[in-house]
């Protein structure tokens, strides 16, 4: 996946501009990551930054939206590219300046592209 892929909804994703995706259940392709919390576009490097609830002892991850698969606006849910562990393995979300430190979501980025390719199952 190109550099700029893992920052753009791919285009079967089911994404629609505008549409609030807040509150919205994140799966992986082995469970439940979480909800997101929030939508943002820095530097544009667009993402998702997910609640994990107790899942990650009460911590947010950031989730680039190149990694979404499937937004199923019915069931509220998004579907991601990766495993749980994967994202628990991502570099660490600590404030919300974060969200706008081109160098923070450059090694995020970076990690995610380093990822082993795989298909999730929508569904």
């Amino acid at each position: 996946m190109p550099i700029d892929r893992i920052w753009s909804y791919a285009p079967d994703s089911g994404h629609v501009e505008g549409r609030d995706l807040t509150g919205y259940t994140v799966v992986a392709g082995d469970g439940t990551i979480g909800h997101v919390d929030r939508q943002a576009d820095h530097h544009g490097m667009r993402h998702l930054v997910v609640d994990t609830g107790v899942w990650v002892f009460g911590r947010s991850v950031l989730v680039p939206v190149g990694l979404v698969t499937d937004i199923d606006p019915e069931e509220r849910r998004i579907t991601v590219d990766c495993t749980r562990a994967e994202v628990k393995a991502a570099p660490r979300f600590r404030t919300d300046s974060e969200t706008m430190d081109p160098a923070y979501l450059t090694a995020v980025g970076d990690y995610y592209l380093g990822l082993p390719p795989r298909q999730t199952s929508a569904g």
